[in-house]
C-alpha cells in the first residue's frame, strides 16, 4: 500500500442527531470555513443542502435556487476538509453511479480510511433531491425529507462533492459515499441521488484523522443516538431508493 500522509477531516455534530430531528446548533458558516475549504452540510432548521468548493459555502434550497449564505448562517451538521488530492485519475465514460463507485472503490488504497472526493465533468443525466426548510416542532428526518424536491438534470456539467464513510462510522457520518453536487454556473445542484457520467475525472484525498465537534445543545443532549434501526434510517433519508 503505498505511504499515506496524515490529513483531516472535521465534522460538526452527528448524523444520528441529524436523523433524531437535531437540526439547529451555532456552527457558523464563517468557523466552519476555518476548517476546511471543501465540503457538504446543511443549514439550521434543515433549510437546503449545504456544498462547500473553493472555499466557499452554496446554500442549495428547494425551490431549484443555488445562493451564497452569511457568513453568520448557522449548521447543525456539517463535514469539510481542505481538500489536498492523494491521487486523480480519469472516469470510464458513459458509467452509471454504481460503476462509477466500484472504479473509485479499485482506486483506494483501503476502505479503513476516509476519503473526501471530487468528481469533475459532464452528466448525461443526473437526479438530486433538496431538503427543505422545517418548522418547529421539528420532526424526525424520516419523515422530514418526505417532502424533499426530487429534480432530474439532463446533459449538466458540474462538481460532486462528497466524503466515502467506512462502515464503521455509521451514526457518526453517511457509511459508503455521502455526496452533493452543483453545476458549473452555480445555479443548480443538491444532494446526490443518482447519475450517468458522459466523461469526467475523479479525485480523492485520503483522510486519516477526524475532529468532531459535538452541539452543546439540549436537543442533542437528549437525542436518541442509537436507535435500532439506524441503518435503515439512513438509507431512507440518504438514497431515497435510487442508489
Amino acid at each position: 500500500m503505498t505511504a499515506i500522509t496524515r490529513h483531516t477531516i472535521f465534522q460538526t455534530s452527528l448524523m444520528s442527531a441529524l436523523l433524531d430531528g437535531v437540526y439547529d446548533d451555532d456552527m457558523t458558516v464563517a468557523e466552519l470555513l476555518g476548517h476546511g475549504s471543501f465540503g457538504i452540510g446543511t443549514f439550521n432548521a434543515l433549510d437546503g443542502e449545504m456544498v462547500v468548493l473553493g472555499g466557499v459555502a452554496y446554500q442549495l434550497r428547494g425551490d431549484g435556487s443555488v445562493t451564497t449564505p452569511p457568513l453568520d448562517a448557522q449548521s447543525p451538521y456539517a463535514v469539510v476538509t481542505n481538500f489536498v488530492p492523494s491521487l486523480s485519475s480519469p472516469l470510464p465514460a458513459d458509467s452509471s453511479r454504481a460503476e462509477v463507485a466500484a472504479f473509485i472503490d479499485s482506486l483506494a488504497a483501503s476502505p479503513n480510511y476516509m476519503y473526501a472526493l471530487r468528481i469533475t465533468g459532464r452528466f448525461s443525466r443526473l437526479t438530486t433531491r433538496t431538503v427543505v426548510r422545517q418548522e418547529k416542532p421539528y420532526r424526525p428526518m424520516t419523515e422530514a425529507t418526505d417532502e424533499d424536491a426530487v429534480v432530474t438534470f439532463d446533459d449538466v456539467v458540474g462538481t460532486v462533492v462528497g466524503f466515502r464513510t467506512p462502515l464503521y462510522e455509521q451514526g457518526i457520518g453517511v457509511p459508503g459515499c455521502h455526496a452533493h453536487f452543483v453545476d458549473d454556473a452555480r445555479t443548480r445542484g443538491g444532494h446526490l441521488l443518482d447519475f450517468t457520467l458522459a466523461e469526467g475525472t475523479v479525485e480523492l484525498c485520503v483522510c486519516t484523522d477526524l475532529q468532531l465537534r459535538l452541539p452543546l445543545t439540549r436537543a442533542f443532549g437528549e437525542a436518541n443516538l442509537s436507535p435500532d434501526d439506524l441503518a435503515a434510517q439512513i438509507e431512507k433519508t440518504e438514497t431515497r431508493s435510487a442508489g
